[in-house]
């Protein structure tokens, strides 16, 4: 039994070490046919029939779709406060129709009403002493006029007297000259200081009126800032929250949430009137204008596919996003057509269609050599290298205007040299 196995084990060797030296002496050859197969292509692969057909040209453009109508909600600008950021209370849920008038969102308005409130507590104030000044002064003119009157009603007084000097003793007739001057020096003095203080009362009353101003203002922003913490929809649209930066992360405003001032963190968009904005090319600026149409399709839905409209193209260009010395430019294209699916920021693919014949031959561009500036063809079967005169191409296809006719074999792939085994 033993030796039976030994003879078995040996035999089984020998078989694989044969197997293996004929795989080895097959493979170059296998390999070899394989290459050839490939090398050669079928005959169908290398002959094209010239025909009659339908010649488009497109050009493909990438951009992204936007509302034609759109509102920005911005985290609102206070007047007269330094605020550093403010919480939101209430918030529209976002896709969403939203009608016009409709809240949008909500911020905490307890700071901007207590502001409100001292504000107007320190107007109020104001007004009271602008009014208790006036009637002090009131009554301080009243004083004056009084004392006034009388230093006249003294000055005429001793006027009178000094009338009586002629039959009065010398000492009488100096009193009264001396009661005379102090009379009319009263009244000169009098009369002199009272245009001092009405000056110095209408200072004093219109610093408090321009304080009792100051505090109106100041009290009229904080009423508009308190107002302001409410955002309602101008329009008719759906919400769409926008990315922005909070507190350390990237993200969608929720409730709760710190907002900067003017930074725009929602909006409010029409998606009956939406919008395509494109970067052109200038190597392609010269084939565009305002109102060729074109295909527009959703890179996050395949199956959509609506026309478009190209509307406008920007006047200026502006630095491309690989170099400075090629200039892009801004082209807007219109949506015509809705879709649920067609959403703001979306990454669009248009189809510019930018001029298509029909009926007229076509034939592959690698078919078509150039030689100079000459443009030819290699007949199929006769070798023949027929000129042709070409018109508009495409990427893939090139119009032949003439030199051929429909039903001609041509060779698929031109050469400036015949193809082998052919002869002219």
């Amino acid at each position: 039994m033993g030796l039976t196995s030994h003879f078995g084990g040996k035999s089984r060797i020998v078989f694989l070490s044969i197997s293996s030296l004929l795989i080895l002496l097959l493979l170059p050859f296998l390999f070899a046919h394989f290459r050839r197969a490939q090398a050669s292509p079928s005959r169908s692969d290398s002959i094209y029939r010239v025909e009659k057909k339908h010649f488009s040209r497109t050009l493909r453009l990438n951009g992204t779709t936007m509302a034609a109508r759109s509102f920005a909600v911005l985290a609102p600008r206070l007047e007269g406060a330094q605020v550093g950021s403010m919480v939101v209370t209430k918030l529209a849920p976002a896709g969403l129709p939203i009608k016009k008038g409709e809240l949008l969102v909500e911020f905490d308005p307890q700071a901007q009403m207590k502001d409100y409130l001292d504000k107007k507590s320190t107007f109020d104030n104001l007004v009271s002493q602008v009014a208790q000044k006036k009637g002090d002064e009131d009554v301080a003119r009243a004083k004056d006029d009084t004392a006034m009157k009388q230093a006249e009603d003294e000055q005429k007084r001793a006027q009178l007297e000094l009338q009586r000097n002629e039959i009065v003793s010398r000492i009488d007739a100096e009193k009264n000259q001396e009661a005379a001057d102090e009379a009319q020096a009263t009244l000169k003095q009098l009369k002199e200081t009272y245009q001092l203080k009405r000056a110095a009362a209408a200072a004093g009353i219109r610093i408090l009126e321009i304080q009792r101003d100051r505090a109106q203002e100041a009290m009229r922003y904080a009423q508009g800032n308190a107002s302001k913490m409410t955002v309602l929809s101008p329009m008719d649209g759906v919400v769409v929250y926008n990315t922005i930066w909070l507190g350390g992360r990237m993200g969608t405003v929720q409730q709760g949430d710190q907002v900067r001032p003017g930074l725009p963190f929602m909006a409010v968009v029409d998606p009956s009137q939406m919008e395509v904005r494109v970067e052109l090319n200038q190597v392609d600026l010269l084939k565009v204008q305002p109102g060729l149409h074109a295909k527009m399709h959703l890179d996050a839905y395949p199956g959509i596919e609506l026309a478009a409209t190209l509307e406008d193209l920007s006047p200026l260009g502006h630095p491309g996003q690989f170099t400075e010395t090629v200039r892009t430019f801004t082209a807007r294209f219109s949506i015509q057509g809705t879709d649920p699916r067609l959403l703001p920021d979306l990454s669009a693919a248009l189809d510019l269609d930018l001029g298509s014949q029909d009926n007229v031959l076509i034939v592959p561009c690698q078919s078509v050599a150039v030689e100079f500036g000459n443009s030819f063809v290699w007949m199929q079967g006769s070798g023949e290298k027929r000129a042709v005169k070409t018109g508009p191409r495409n990427d893939t296809e090139v119009v032949i205007l003439s030199g051929l006719q429909e039903g001609d074999l041509i060779r698929r792939l031109a050469s400036a040299e015949p193809p082998s085994g052919e002869r002219q």
